[in-house]
């Protein structure tokens, strides 16, 4: 393994409380991510630099493409669907009904256009979150007793996907079945990182299937091999690092969202970058989303 050369810069300096579920629309050149203990739906158009800030009426923490006129957003609440023109949110189906102690948190699109969707309890309690296959409003859980759902990533064709929980630092690799999105196996072991720094968070995956994982804790994104080996790691200027995504022409560059959670005073100003979204270029590329389908 060896640190990457390029330099990172900031791409926003919006703070976030708890940046998180970066989202790259190629259709529209738009970032969008979350602040999710700040209930904010962020966004930036690549092409004018703006940024709007979209208040929610609750924590959200993944955003996906329906069509031109709609989006998916995975909050706290269940899915629901977001009018682009008016911000409107309507339910579109429910995950943990009635269960007020948990939050979605890490969730990502598979290539079929169903989601993965973890969710957590609020206060991190162990073994109180789970991740579902949502295909449609038809929901099914995958794996339960999950604290805190995260790395989840599928190969470019679909056949494999990954998930770490955080307090285990496991990134776990599954077979899948490529047209559904759901697992045909057991999960295993691909890289076990339980005895260093930090703790692996977010993912994606590249289009030759290499994992780039942002750590947590280590100000950093790492890269691993379909085989699990640590190919190289990218060092950010703020130690939460919380999730990577693949954006620009040709999808060559990495934007990384982070995150102030936790940190004391003494420690933000030490860390002053904390909360901002960085950007770097990967020498890889990645994929497009797919969209949600309804």
């Amino acid at each position: 393994m060896h640190d990457a050369k390029s330099e990172p810069a900031t791409l926003s300096n919006t703070v976030s409380e708890l940046g998180e579920g970066p989202n790259f629309e190629p259709e529209t050149n738009t970032l969008w991510w979350f602040d999710i203990l700040g209930k904010l739906l962020h966004e930036r158009n690549l092409s004018t630099g703006e940024e709007r800030h979209h208040p929610l009426p609750f924590m959200a923490s993944v955003i996906a493409r329906i069509d031109e006129e709609r989006q998916l957003l995975a909050t706290e609440e269940g899915l629901y669907i977001r009018n682009r023109r008016d911000g409107a949110l309507s339910l579109y189906c429910e995950l943990e009904a009635g269960n007020a102690g948990t939050r979605s948190n890490d969730g990502r699109l598979h290539p079929s256009g169903c989601l993965w969707i973890g969710t957590m309890g609020k206060g991190a309690e162990e073994g109180a979150g789970a991740i579902y296959h949502v295909a449609r409003k038809t929901v099914t859980p995958l794996f339960r007793n999950i604290s805190i759902p995260n790395g989840i990533c599928f190969s470019p064709d679909g056949s494999t996907g990954y998930f770490v929980d955080t307090t285990k630092n496991l990134l776990m690799r599954v077979s899948l079945d490529a047209s559904t999105g759901l697992p045909v196996g057991e999960p295993a072991i691909l890289v076990d990182t339980s005895d260093q720094p930090g703790g692996m968070d977010g993912s994606v995956c590249d289009r030759d299937g290499n994992i780039w994982n942002a750590r947590w804790g280590a100000g950093a994104v790492d890269c691993y091999s379909p085989d699990g080996t640590l190919a190289k790691r990218h060092r950010l200027p703020a130690r939460q690092t919380t999730c990577p995504v693949f954006f620009g022409p040709g999808l060559t560059n990495i934007g990384v969202t982070s995150a102030w959670e936790g940190l004391s005073p003494d420690q933000r100003e030490s860390d002053p970058l904390a909360g901002q979204m960085f950007a770097f270029t990967a020498g890889a590329a990645g994929t497009p989303e797919s969209s949600f389908r309804v």
